[in-house]
């Protein structure tokens, strides 16, 4: 019922084999359409920053969704798997004051914001090459042609779409938390972050 698995060649060129065949057949668009009309389930890939290369982590955090929306497909739902390029945030602004030799709020007010928000759009997709390499080497199936992308003005207005159907909804609150703050940056911190810098 099963292929042997030979080993002469090795796992990596059966793995080469198995991307070649699932591209010559476009088993993974086949699949995208899948169930087509029926009930759908929606999975959103919490992007990833392009202007960092990928990671062992990253490869973990790829397969471990890619698991649910393969079930929710053969339990007979419609899934589309939208992938997305995380374009803002400090890692980007991070990135750019190393490169421009920069730190600080202070000095990229100096060196001109408008010119450092540039610089940070040409930059984060530095390396979308080597993430969609990624992607296909562990068999992620995922929308990459027509991804998601945060700094498009497309998104950032669903956002705000969003946040306003829950201030009708009165699903809003103000109130008052505790946050880490980084004065170098001037703004605050998520617990992300934080870790990063520990």
């Amino acid at each position: 019922m099963y292929d042997k698995v030979e080993l002469k060649n090795g796992f990596v060129e059966m793995e080469r084999k198995v991307a070649k065949k699932w591209k010559e057949k476009d088993i993974i668009k086949k699949n995208f359409a899948m169930n087509e009309g029926k009930r759908y389930f929606t999975f959103y890939d919490g992007p990833p920053t392009a202007n960092g290369k990928p990671h062992v982590g990253h490869i973990e955090t790829r397969v471990m969704k890619d698991i649910i929306p393969r079930y929710k497909v053969m339990k007979g739902y419609h899934v589309d798997r939208k992938a997305g390029w995380d374009t803002q945030g400090l890692p980007v602004e991070l990135e750019i004051e190393k490169k421009l030799g920069i730190s600080g709020k202070d000095q990229i007010e100096k060196y001109g914001v408008e010119k450092f928000v540039k610089e940070c759009k040409e930059s984060v997709f530095t390396y979308v090459h080597m993430w969609e390499e990624m992607t296909n080497k562990v068999g992620y199936w995922v929308d990459m042609e027509h991804p998601y992308i945060t700094y498009e003005n497309s998104y950032i207005e669903s956002v705000w779409w969003g946040i306003s159907q829950m201030w009708k909804k009165g699903l809003l609150y103000e109130g008052h938390k505790v946050m880490p703050y980084c004065p170098r940056c001037g703004t605050a911190l998520s617990s992300h972050e934080v870790a990063q810098r520990l």
